[in-house]
């Protein structure tokens, strides 16, 4: 990551992130520090002011530029902060000029209607840590209304690559060496919808795999339960280089909170999907984004949430603690006490440490395939498990056959195979 752009928020951030480094430097703005916010939480949002109070601290003569989509949805807020030169949004921070400009000429404020954008920047990053997993952005923005979320309002509608982009920027990462490539965007199963033909996911993904036999391993981030489409489910039958990990947008595990959510599933869904899933590809692993403490959530509703966990077979959960974003739905709704919030989401992480450590004690002696990520030997599984190897040594950037020979809280213990 480059070191003078600070990321808050989701991977997507983090490819945006490669792309400003790469704008900073092609021109020459060397005396500027870049905050890229995430607006998914209070927390994430109160991480980058901290972080802009450093940056001012630590480089008093450094222009701060912030952008991101906290920066995107409430621009004067954040250039009213006495550290903040500048502020762009979304669509400006992808722009080259928004960095060549000199500071004089550099408006205080760039920030234009992410809900008039109608195509997605079609930008290629090919710097990424170790030279072993890229990230590719396949769309962006989201058409949905969940009651609990402002990221709609930062990142504007849903839109876009074309599939031939997709695959040319997938190419160059595979001739440049990587052996993973994660599709990325804000709702990646809305993919299509406004392009010519309406192509899918699947049909994205059954292309790219075509088109560059050279890609061993394929990845996508969170995937809407109630969007997965059929082409998708055919390759996760029959495509190996489909790695056997799907990440899940799930949010509760309570039919009532779910409904108050707006969310467009149930929890018998979810079971259905992770059903579905084994029954097609019976070593796969599932994630979950879960949200604990949701307005008017009851002890017995969170009690389903955990319990999903469990009939679902959820494996790698990431929890976030409700957070009320200003103008949402959810914010008007009766609010639980922060400190049921908190007790409410350790509840739910301790619930998935225990899932995560039974899926690692089940894999001891068995062999994986080992990404490695860095020079100590420490990477991904296909499972996207965490391991470390204790004997012998992966060149970072190398998929090997390995030996689970032991596991820990932390993931796997593994040695050449």
């Amino acid at each position: 990551m480059h070191p003078r752009v600070l990321t808050f928020g989701c991977r997507l951030n983090a490819v945006e992130s490669a792309v400003i480094g790469a704008h900073l430097d092609a021109a020459g703005a060397e005396d500027v520090i870049v905050v890229n916010t995430c607006a998914v939480t209070a927390e994430a949002e109160r991480q980058a002011r901290q972080a802009i109070r450093r940056a001012r601290r630590d480089n008093p003569g450094a222009r701060i530029v912030v952008t991101g989509c906290a920066a995107q949805i409430n621009p004067e807020a954040w250039a009213a902060m006495p550290e903040v030169d500048r502020v762009a949004g979304n669509i400006e921070k992808l722009r080259a000029d928004t960095w060549s400009l000199p500071a004089t000429k550099a408006p205080r404020i760039a920030v234009s209607d992410i809900m008039a954008a109608r195509e997605t920047a079609h930008f290629l990053v090919t710097e990424f840590g170790g030279r072993a997993r890229a990230f590719v952005q396949v769309q962006s923005g989201c058409d949905h209304r969940c009651t609990f979320c402002v990221i709609p309002f930062g990142r504007g509608p849903s839109r876009s690559v074309p599939v031939g982009e997709v695959v040319r920027q997938v190419r160059t990462l595979v001739e440049a060496g990587y052996r993973e490539v994660v599709l990325t965007g804000v709702d990646i199963t809305a993919y299509g919808a406004d392009l010519p033909g309406r192509p899918s996911l699947g049909q994205l993904v059954r292309r790219l795999l075509a088109l560059v036999p050279g890609l061993p391993r394929l990845r996508l981030s969170s995937l809407d339960p109630v969007e997965i489409d059929q082409e998708l489910w055919r390759l996760l039958a029959e495509e190996p280089r489909l790695m056997p990990h799907l990440h899940l947008s799930v949010q509760a595990g309570d039919d009532l909170i779910l409904k108050r959510m707006r969310r467009r599933h149930l929890r018998r869904d979810v079971i259905a999907v992770a059903e579905r899933a084994r029954r097609l590809r019976p070593d796969i692993v599932l994630g979950a984004d879960l949200i604990a403490g949701f307005p008017t959530e009851t002890e017995a509703q969170a009690a389903n949430t955990r319990a999903l966990v469990d009939e679902a077979g959820l494996t790698f959960l990431h929890v976030f603690p409700f957070s009320p974003r200003p103008g949402t739905p959810a914010s008007r709704m009766p609010q639980l006490a922060p400190q049921v919030i908190r007790d409410r989401a350790a509840a739910l992480r301790e619930h998935g440490r225990s899932a995560a450590k039974r899926f690692y004690a089940s894999r001891i002696g068995t062999d994986a395939f080992l990404l490695a990520e860095r020079e100590t030997g420490e990477g991904h599984t296909e499972h996207f498990a965490p391991a470390r190897l204790v004997r012998g040594r992966i060149d970072p950037g190398t998929i090997a056959r390995v030996r689970i020979t032991a596991a820990n809280d932390l993931g796997l213990l593994a040695e050449v195979a």
